[in-house]
């Protein structure tokens, strides 16, 4: 149990951990990743809009693989706030709130508009050639501040040149006539958008209209910390979202990038002229993200032996992270089935395990078999001989024969051979700590609920629990949420509001689910009760996943009836079937997992949710996605969805090592179209070592 968790929601109450939490508690617990920050590096500023570029402008630049950019900046009458990642190589994308100081929306005292922003790397950087990029800003959605760009960025000793064309808000100075016009007469203006479409992919504006040169030069002082900016930006300010234009005197802008950590650094300007601006960057590298371990050291190969296989399943769950189910001999091998519960990477789980067969099994087994389970469902046999597993362990000269000698294949699942322990088919466990739901940048400003959640699982058997959790509201103010979708969809979300403040105690989630294996690649799971904060149900799903393929498909069925806003076991009149056909693929571009589902939406439209998603080997997993349904006008501001992810492992937050995750989603909108069921449970994620994955990259923790 963990004493303390942070969690946010995104105004449907799912358990998410907050930005503001994953930030100030990787600083205080110092990850790795800080050694190696790039706060003051020349060509990796933050711009004012966010993404890597000058102040108003971008650059051809991108950052160092994983990085995380959280930053913030005031240039009157615009406050700007930026959630920015690099998940490859050649993709920078994020998000953005602008707070507009002077102008009031319908509801609220001061206007908050949103933003996803784009950046794709077209030439890496040559001896001869400058690195060339191709972006757009303030993509779909009301596009105020839309803008297109093509860039390119050289680096000559201590300063690294910029320069550009851009559309839209950053070629408002109109310096020459459409240079696309040729190519079609789209091209020759471009289209209006008075900020009324939230949600919409304006393409008629992509690379249309007048455009305008813009660039700049970053300096790198003889003084690390310290980097000097010049650029020329391509607006004018005379054509500013809502009438709102401002007096410029230069196109000229000058300012400074002081690091003040290896992860944070202060900047300030002079631009239009005129103008005051400062803005403050904090960066974090998801893919390098780790933490020092005080987890028990691996057992010494002689260890002495346990008193029995009892106490030799306690040492594997202690030492290992194995939650053993069985452990067995047929012929001259033993067989532990188990389930991963502590170390993310199973031959670290392995490694540990083999030293503690060693100390306990007869002189004439050879070898170990690990038969890896996940909720009852057979996935995995990983196979050591352990004569090479010793030598290996004792010179690093033998390691070779030892490394690939050790295989894995598909488990059968079966009860062979005489059983020497077998675990308690039942089992109880619970966890009682505070939890904090948020929701920041949304029209209504910072919303939050602290409450404490007590949560339980009793096993009946290892393909079948129960589960629930129950929360207590100790302080919130949720009062402030205000309702302003414009659908005619039934409402199968927006009544958000009414289900956090209504009750302050209220069931979250209390089911039953099952899992079985149908056939050698095929997995089933059923499930029913109160299946999450506004709908109870019953529900079932299928997944087809060959061991080792990049590849799976499936299916969800589901009926489902609205909840009371008490949360009790009351129910609504409202209920409807949902479901989806889902398709997953490991593309083998960067790590990358594509995931599309179609079928039917709660409020009972038809449409599609395009996912794409990439892991990096610390963990950390960062997605986007977007859903598309035959919901028309009705769907409710704009007409799709969208919103991005990060899962965090919550071992890069503690000393000790978890296969747990916490997420923060980021989605601008609550919608009653495109609104999914939210499952506690998915074959695909239980399956997961049904994929070797980075077995193999991992190998090194063999020895840890």
């Amino acid at each position: 149990m963990y004493p303390l968790a942070f969690y946010g929601f995104n105004r449907v109450g799912s358990k998410r951990l907050s930005v503001c939490a994953l930030l100030a508690t990787t600083s205080f617990l110092s990850c790795s990743a800080a050694a190696d920050g790039i706060a003051g590096q020349l060509g990796t500023g933050q711009s004012d809009f966010g993404g890597v570029g000058i102040m108003q402008t971008p650059s051809a630049r991108m950052n160092t693989l994983g990085e995380m950019s959280v930053s913030f900046s005031r240039t009157a009458p615009y406050r700007r706030y930026n959630v920015f990642f690099q998940p490859t190589e050649w993709f920078e994308g994020g998000f953005r709130y602008v707070e507009v100081e002077n102008r009031q929306s319908a509801l609220f005292d001061r206007n908050l508009d949103k933003g996803f922003d784009a950046k794709l790397r077209l030439l890496d950087e040559t001896r001869y050639w400058p690195q060339l990029a191709v972006g757009a800003r303030d993509i779909g959605g009301t596009t105020l501040f839309g803008a297109e760009y093509l860039v390119a960025s050289k680096r000559w000793y201590d300063l690294d040149f910029t320069a550009g064309l851009g559309w839209g808000y950053l070629g408002n100075a109109s310096d020459i006539d459409s240079p696309l016009g040729w190519l079609a007469d789209r091209f020759d203006d471009r289209s209006e958008n008075s900020g009324a479409g939230g949600g919409e992919l304006n393409t008629g504006q992509f690379f249309a209209g007048p455009a305008a040169f813009f660039g700049g030069i970053e300096y790198q002082t003889p003084w690390n910390p310290l980097i000097l900016q010049l650029e020329y930006e391509g607006n004018n300010y005379s054509d500013e979202p809502q009438g709102n234009n401002q007096t410029q005197d230069s196109r000229f802008n000058a300012g400074a990038r002081l690091a003040i950590s290896d992860n944070a650094e202060l900047h300030a300007g002079w631009q239009r002229g005129n103008t005051a601006m400062a803005g403050i960057t904090f960066n974090l590298n998801l893919a390098g993200l780790s933490q020092v371990k005080n987890d028990p050291r691996p057992l010494p190969l002689e260890a002495e032996p346990q008193a029995d296989w009892a106490a030799v399943s306690q040492a594997l769950n202690d030492n290992a992270g194995m939650q053993v189910e069985r452990i067995s001999r047929r012929g001259d091998s033993i067989t532990v089935t188990a389930q991963p519960e502590q170390f993310r990477s199973l031959a670290q789980s392995e490694g540990r395990a083999n030293r503690i067969l060693h100390a306990q099994a007869d002189t004439d087994v050879d070898s170990f078999r690990f038969d890896w389970q996940e909720r009852g469902l057979p996935l995995r046999e990983s196979v050591h001989n352990r004569e090479q597993f010793v030598q290996a362990a004792t010179s690093a000269d033998l390691e070779y024969a030892y490394r690939y000698g050790i295989y894995a294949q598909a488990s059968l699942g079966d009860n062979a051979g005489e059983t020497l322990y077998e675990a308690p088919a039942q089992r109880f466990s619970w966890q009682l700590g505070p939890q904090i739901d948020q929701n920041f940048g949304g029209p209504d400003g910072y919303l939050y609920r602290l409450k404490a959640v007590l949560s339980g699982e009793y096993q009946t058997d290892p393909n079948g629990w129960f589960s629930g959790s129950l929360a207590w509201t100790l302080l919130d103010n949720l009062d402030n949420y205000e309702y302003i979708a414009d659908s005619n969809l039934p409402r199968v979300r927006t009544f958000i509001g009414d289900y956090l403040t209504e009750s302050s105690l209220g069931i979250e989630h209390l089911q039953y689910t099952r899992t079985a294996k149908l056939s050698d690649n095929v997995y089933a799971m059923g499930y029913g009760g109160l299946l999450e904060m506004m709908y109870a149900g019953v529900g079932t799903e299928v997944l087809y996943r060959p061991f080792d393929a990049p590849w799976a498909f499936g299916a969800d069925v589901n009926w489902v009836r609205q909840r009371e806003f008490e949360q009790r076991f009351e129910l609504r009149d409202y209920s409807t079937w949902t479901g989806h056909f889902n398709a997953y693929l490991e593309t083998g571009v960067e790590d990358v997992l594509a995931k599309v589902s179609v079928g039917r939406y709660l409020a009972g439209d038809f449409g599609a949710t395009l996912d794409f998603s990439r892991e990096f080997d610390s963990g950390v997993r960062i997605g986007a996605w977007g859903t598309w349904t035959d919901a028309g006008d009705d769907f409710g501001e704009g007409s799709f969805d969208k919103g991005l992810y990060l899962a965090m492992p919550l071992d890069a937050f503690f000393t000790f090592s978890s296969r747990e995750r916490a997420t923060i989603r980021w989605q601008p909108l609550t919608r009653d179209g495109g609104a999914r069921l939210n499952r506690q449970y998915e074959l695909y994620d239980l399956t997961q070592e049904r994929d070797m994955g980075n077995y193999w990259k991992d190998y090194d923790r063999m020895w840890r």
